[in-house]
């Protein structure tokens, strides 16, 4: 089993404050000073562990791409959501995971925030077979596409653009605080559902490309999955 999943965040802005030279300042200014700090840009976006969850969504599938549940979670409460999580996380034994940057962001991210919590994560998550870079269990499609390094990381949005599919109706990532601030968890949580079905769509044009699945399972799969896709980018939230 495979879990096909993606995070939302928004800054950790009490963590930001105890650890940055001028913690006074109004959240805006706050969060470039922080860039500038903590991360060295001026882009606004911190490293993971100065984020925090605010909501989650994954989606178990088998080995050969058959979809079987999709779990959730979105709320103020982030050890509540590390905690869902971590039991969704235990309904399989040996699964693997597959997402767009997850070893550079989300992984991090979720192991800090499970350490700030006092959470233990299921063992699973510190296996050999998803530590390991090269390990065929996790599967991040920035480096599967970039072949690790060699080549440039290609955004999810032109993935799907490159397959003519496309993402990304909901929101922008840098729009999920702003969603936060007005209280729209339940539209964060679409969001980032729309995200997961874009991970895994782009995951089975590269599996069939490269010949693991079959053509028939493909256009099984696909099509399936494009009418998920447009049935949440038509939902109005």
């Amino acid at each position: 089993m495979y879990f096909v999943f993606d995070v939302e965040t928004v800054p950790d802005f009490e963590f930001v404050r105890s650890v940055i030279t001028e913690p006074e300042k109004e959240n805006e200014a706050l969060l470039l000073q922080a860039s500038e700090e903590l991360a060295h840009n001026k882009s606004g976006f911190l490293p993971p562990m100065y984020h925090r969850i605010v909501s989650w969504v994954g989606l178990w599938i088998e080995n050969n791409g058959v979809p079987k549940q999709k779990v959730s979670w979105n709320g103020e409460d982030e050890k509540e959501g590390l905690v869902t999580l971590f039991d969704a996380l235990s309904t399989y034994k040996d699964f693997g995971l597959i997402h767009h940057n997850g070893r550079g962001f989300d992984l991090p991210l979720v192991t800090y925030r499970a350490m700030k919590h006092g959470l233990q994560m299921p063992s699973r998550m510190n296996h050999r077979e998803i530590r390991y870079r090269y390990s065929n269990h996790n599967v991040d499609l920035l480096d599967e596409f970039s072949n690790y390094g060699a080549s440039s990381w290609p955004k999810l949005k032109h993935l799907g653009y490159l397959i003519n599919i496309p993402f990304k109706q909901t929101g922008e990532g840098n729009e999920v605080l702003t969603m936060y601030n007005e209280g729209k968890l339940e539209e964060i949580e679409h969001y980032c559902y729309e995200d997961v079905m874009a991970t895994y769509i782009v995951w089975l044009h590269l599996k069939y490309t490269v010949g693991d699945i079959s053509k028939e399972l493909f256009d099984n799969l696909n099509e399936r999955a494009m009418n998920k896709l447009k049935e949440i980018q038509d939902t109005d939230h």
